[in-house]
């Protein structure tokens, strides 16, 4: 029996594929960031099974999360997931992800990809936690704070810094796997094997 990190409901098998297969991984793709951003800024307010449970409904909603269509979404695709009841229809929030969309073109315009600008914040190699009680899970990070202030100031809604600190976890530019989950040292194993300073840079 795998042990596993102590904040996850092992009852609910979608949580459980979520932490085994995806949760910590290194994400270098900027398609697949801007999913995990758009999810995240979802989630403000709420919590990540939530909006995990609607991750289908949110891919088909918004392009697959294709960036530049979801950039050039309009008032009326806006009237329109408005009654969408598979995504979390607050008004805020659409218009954020379409705005988000928009600031992160413009980042990709200035640093060649999204996935460079990020992954600089932790000089391309992942930051491994201490995390042996629950306790010890961080809500936010200096980097998370600097990070959300530089996405504030080019445009970005929604992403303030435990909402970055989530974003960082999810994408693998922290690991904070309990020491104890079988993924935590795999996941180590990984990273020396990757150089994601040659893949950006």
């Amino acid at each position: 029996m795998c042990t596993r990190c102590l904040w996850l409901d092992e009852s609910k098998p979608d949580y459980v594929a979520y932490h085994d297969e995806e949760w910590g991984v290194p994400v270098w793709d900027d398609n697949k960031l801007f999913e995990f951003i758009t999810l995240e800024s979802a989630q403000a307010g709420l919590s990540w099974y939530t909006i995990l449970k609607k991750r289908a409904h949110y891919r088909a909603a918004f392009k697959q999360f294709n960036v530049q269509e979801v950039a050039k979404m309009t008032e009326s695709d806006v009237a329109q997931l408005m009654e969408n009841p598979g995504i979390v229809r607050n008004k805020a929030k659409i218009n954020a992800t379409i705005n988000n969309a928009q600031c992160f073109i413009e980042v990709q315009k200035e640093y060649g990809s999204f996935a460079k600008f990020q992954w600089a914040y932790v000089d391309f190699t992942p930051i491994i936690n201490n995390i042996r009680h629950k306790e010890d899970y961080p809500a936010t990070s200096d980097i998370s704070i600097q990070f959300a202030k530089d996405l504030k100031k080019k445009g970005f809604k929604f992403l303030g810094p435990t909402t970055v600190y989530a974003h960082m976890q999810a994408c693998g530019m922290v690991n904070d796997h309990d020491n104890d989950c079988f993924r935590k040292q795999p996941l180590i194993e990984l990273v020396k094997s990757l150089n994601l300073k040659a893949k950006l840079c």
